[in-house]
């Protein structure tokens, strides 16, 4: 990769600041030491015709690497590990590509329905009477998780891209102590999150947060 520019919102709210999904790109590219600018587009602008033309659903991350844009994180990590040896080691590239499905497809789906109820649903009546399903599904897929975590630093025993998707779905259920609740999953989160690669991802994103913030935020 030559030139490399992450695209991630300009700002969001406190609650989902560290969340949005440009994280795991930052994260991804931090972790293979690749540089990397940052492009922000605010809420107005993803709707315009020229950043549809980049993204067909206004959303974010999008990829721009050598004139080419990629976009959804799971496919623009899969793209850097493969050009990592780190993240997507040459004994285990299925495995990792299978743990990145699964923590896209299999864990990520209920937590986020949480983060949904409670984050932008809070108070509304069907959402209370929608949480206690909620989180009965989120401990689920979070005991099913424990139990392969137990006696393992990360998902492969050695860090992989698949870890640096399921820490990131992981933190979509900050805000409850459900992850607390399972001490192999908990340790698991504060080890990636400790990572200083992780740690520059987070600094990068907040950055542009801090500088875009509206006045009255």
């Amino acid at each position: 990769m030559k030139k490399v520019a992450v695209w991630g919102f300009s700002w969001v709210p406190p609650f989902a600041q560290g969340l949005v999904r440009d994280l795991r790109v930052r994260w991804a590219l931090e972790e293979a030491g690749i540089a990397y600018e940052s492009r922000w587009i605010d809420t107005a602008e993803r709707n315009a015709a020229v950043y549809r033309s980049r993204h067909p659903f206004g959303m974010v991350p999008a990829l721009d690497v050598d004139g080419e844009t990629l976009i959804e994180s799971g496919a623009i990590v899969h793209r850097i590990a493969g050009q990592c040896e780190a993240l997507m080691p040459a004994g285990l590239r299925e495995e990792t590509l299978a743990w990145m499905f699964t923590a896209l497809d299999t864990v990520e789906p209920p937590l986020w329905n949480l983060f949904v109820l409670d984050r932008l649903h809070e108070g509304e009546a069907w959402a209370a009477l929608r949480r206690p399903g909620a989180v009965e599904e989120a401990e689920a897929r979070l005991a099913a998780l424990a139990v392969w975590m137990d006696g393992r630093d990360y998902l492969l025993h050695r860090f992989t891209a698949a870890d640096i998707l399921m820490a990131t779905v992981l933190r979509f259920v900050r805000h409850t102590d459900l992850v607390a609740q399972f001490p192999p999953l908990d340790a698991y989160l504060k080890r990636c999150e400790a990572r200083p690669a992780f740690q520059a991802a987070v600094r990068n994103q907040s950055a542009g947060y801090l500088r875009n913030a509206p006045a009255a935020a």
